[in-house]
């Protein structure tokens, strides 16, 4: 399997983020994806290739214009406002509020371009989300192209964020953005099977009412966990897109057995749609030591993973999304791909 990564996603490099109520030391940073293709490369799993460049054209096959133009245009209107350092949003256009007519001042573009104060932006996070985005686009080609599996290595990661807005460290979704291209690559229907221990609430809302994606999630209860306010297994899509969402919240505190019970129902939905393509947001912070999660799974449990991922039998795009406990997490990323690959 080839494994797709740039390291100008490097660049985006957060020093805080707003967590618990409370200013911390970032832990969506760099070294998260340097350790897992440090591991690649140790067990000399496959190949590490650059990914093409793609432009902005499939990013806006998902993305509004508008908040494209936002996260490009963002570092030049934060320092013309005088500011420097890391970005944070304090107000939102919640409830009674309107989105538009759309803020000219940097704070208020902030709040409406973004739902929590936990994800900082800098100089380089564009720069860096673009080639995460790209890094997806092209192991999706890749797939598109006959090989059976690729990961496309992404961060920062994506799949929290939506249409026109950015939050929980994600700025492009990369898993929507990779179905997408599959659908106009000429898959008839694409799959998006969201492991992440956080539900994957942007890819959801972006093919909500799509019949030709069909989203499934498996992830800590919303009534515990972020991202609160998606992910209940009521959300079942709407318009022509009814029936084509699926969400199994799970209890804090579960481990393989009951994971791989919803992996299991998550898998036979996979079946009976019948895609052309399966895309995995993967993310890996269901590790029972990860440090802002309550999962139990074990690093051996990656393995189970990747192999039943396998017995779906269709072409694969694995597109790295969450996972914070970095000194397991290279073990934990190549177990899944490896199991994937030895089953």
């Amino acid at each position: 399997m080839k494994t797709v990564f740039s390291p100008v996603q490097l660049a985006h490099d957060p020093k805080h983020e707003i967590s618990d109520g409370m200013l911390k030391p970032a832990v969506e940073i760099p070294s998260r994806a340097e350790i897992v293709r440090a591991r690649i490369m140790e067990t000399g799993f496959g190949d590490i290739l650059p990914p093409e460049e793609f432009g902005t054209e499939p990013l806006a096959r998902v993305h509004a214009g508008d908040y494209i133009a936002f996260l490009e245009s963002f570092w030049t209107r934060w320092t013309n406002a005088g500011r420097s350092g890391e970005a944070f949003p304090f107000v939102w256009p919640v409830r009674e509020l309107r989105t538009k007519p759309v803020p000219d001042h940097i704070d208020g573009l902030l709040g409406r371009y973004s739902f929590d104060a936990g994800t900082p932006l800098g100089e380089e996070t564009w720069f860096a989300a673009r080639a995460s985005a790209d890094t997806a686009l092209t192991a999706a080609r890749l797939v598109a192209g006959g090989d059976r599996a690729a990961f496309a290595l992404c961060r920062p990661p994506g799949h929290h964020a939506h249409a026109d807005f950015y939050g929980g460290y994600c700025f492009l979704n990369n898993a929507a953005i990779a179905a997408q291209y599959l659908r106009d690559a000429g898959a008839d229907r694409v799959a998006v099977l969201d492991v992440d221990y956080h539900h994957g609430n942007g890819t959801q809302a972006i093919f909500y009412d799509r019949a030709d994606v069909l989203f499934l999630s498996l992830h800590a209860d919303p009534i515990e966990e972020f991202p609160y306010f998606l992910g209940h297994a009521d959300e079942t899509g709407e318009g022509a897109g009814e029936g084509f969402n699926a969400n199994f919240p799970l209890p804090l505190g579960t481990d393989w057995p009951v994971f791989s019970r919803a992996l299991d129902a998550a898998l036979e939905r996979v079946a009976e749609f019948s895609p052309d393509t399966l895309v995995v947001s993967l993310g890996l912070d269901t590790y029972e030591r990860d440090p802002i999660s309550k999962f139990r799974l074990k690093s051996e449990e990656f393995l189970r993973l990747g192999a039943r991922l396998e017995k779906a039998g269709l072409p694969t795009v694995f597109v790295m999304e969450g996972g914070y406990a970095v000194d397991a997490l290279g073990i934990n990323c190549v177990n899944v791909l490896s199991g994937f690959e030895g089953a």
